[in-house]
C-alpha cells in the first residue's frame, strides 16, 4: 500500500519548530531571572537589567559612532582570521612536503600555542602601533589551531591517491586541487570553527589592553571607567552577535565550497567514465 502522506504534512518542521520554542522559552526564562536578580540588588552599577541594556543599546546604534567602532573591529578581527587561515594553510602544506620544514616549523608553532595572549600584546604594542593590535593578535591566536589541523587533514589523506597521480604524472598543482585539497578541508572548516570565537576574545582582549582608537575595546573599558554598566553589557552582546554572525558567514562560505568541490569532482568522475 503506498502512502499519501505529502512532505508537507509528515511533521517533518515539528522537531525544529519545537526546538526553536524551546530556545525562546529558555531565553524568556533566564531574561526574567536576570530581572529578577538585578531588582533585588537594587544597583545598576553592580548589574545593569535587561532593561537598563535595551535602552543602552537603542541609544547607540543610531548613532555613527556605533557603526563606525563596529567596523573598525569587525574589519580587523576578520583580517587576523583570514591572515590566520591563509598562513596556517600554506605552512601546513610546506611542512607535508618535507620533513626538515615540519621540524623546523614546530617549535614556534609549540611556542605561539604556549605563550600566554597578554604576553604577546605587550609585545605587539612594544613593536608596532596600537592600530594593529586585534589583527596581528587574532592571526596569531588562531594560527596554531589552523596549522595542525590542515597538517593533519593533509597526513591523513589518501595514499592510494597519491600513488594514482604518480603513476599518472600529475603536476603538482593538479595534485593540489584533486587530492590534497578535499583531504584537508573538513579538517579546515573544524578549524576554523574553533577559532572563530578565539579571534574574537583574543582580538578584543587585545583592543582592551592596547586601547587602539575607535575600537570596541576601547568602548568596553570606558563604559568600566565610567561605571557604565549598561553599555558593558550592551557591547559584550554586540560582541557576541558580531561572532556569532561572522561565525555563521564564513562556516556557510566553507560549506559550500565543500559541497561545489564534491560535487565538482562527482561530474568530472562521471564524465569521465562515460567518456570510457
Amino acid at each position: 500500500m503506498t502512502s499519501t502522506t505529502c512532505p508537507d504534512e509528515s511533521g517533518s518542521g515539528a522537531p525544529s519548530r519545537r526546538a526553536a520554542l524551546r530556545a525562546l522559552v529558555v531565553s524568556c526564562c533566564w531574561l526574567a531571572i536576570w530581572q529578577a536578580v538585578a531588582m533585588l540588588l537594587g544597583n545598576a552599577i553592580l548589574l545593569a537589567s535587561p532593561l537598563d541594556v535595551a535602552a543602552s543599546f537603542v541609544a547607540l546604534v543610531p548613532t555613527a559612532g556605533f557603526w563606525g567602532t563596529v567596523g573598525y573591529s569587525l574589519g580587523r578581527i576578520a583580517a587576523g582570521f583570514a591572515l590566520a587561515v591563509l598562513l596556517g594553510t600554506a605552512l601546513a602544506w610546506l611542512a607535508s612536503l618535507n620533513r626538515w620544514v615540519r621540524a623546523f616549523l614546530s617549535p614556534p608553532i609549540r611556542a605561539i600555542r604556549s605563550v600566554p595572549v597578554v604576553s604577546f600584546i605587550i609585545l605587539v604594542l612594544i613593536w608596532a602601533d596600537s592600530s594593529w593590535l586585534s589583527v596581528t593578535i587574532s592571526a596569531l591566536m588562531v594560527l596554531p589551531i589552523v596549522y595542525a589541523n590542515v597538517e593533519e587533514g593533509i597526513d591523513r589523506r589518501d595514499q592510494g591517491l597519491d600513488e594514482f597521480a604518480q603513476v599518472f604524472a600529475l603536476s603538482r598543482s593538479k595534485r593540489w586541487w584533486a587530492i590534497t585539497l578535499p583531504a584537508m578541508l573538513s579538517y579546515l572548516i573544524a578549524a576554523c570553527r574553533a577559532g572563530l570565537g578565539m579571534a574574537w576574545k583574543a582580538g578584543v582582549s587585545a583592543e582592551v589592553i592596547g586601547l587602539p582608537s575607535g575600537s570596541i575595546g576601547e568602548r568596553l573599558y570606558q563604559a568600566k571607567l565610567y561605571l557604565a554598566t549598561g553599555d558593558l553589557f550592551c557591547w559584550t552582546g554586540v560582541i557576541v552577535a558580531l561572532s556569532f554572525g561572522f561565525e555563521k558567514l564564513v562556516l556557510g562560505l566553507l560549506d559550500r565550497f565543500e559541497s561545489g568541490l564534491a560535487s565538482g569532482y562527482t561530474t568530472d568522475h562521471g564524465n569521465e567514465g562515460r567518456r570510457r
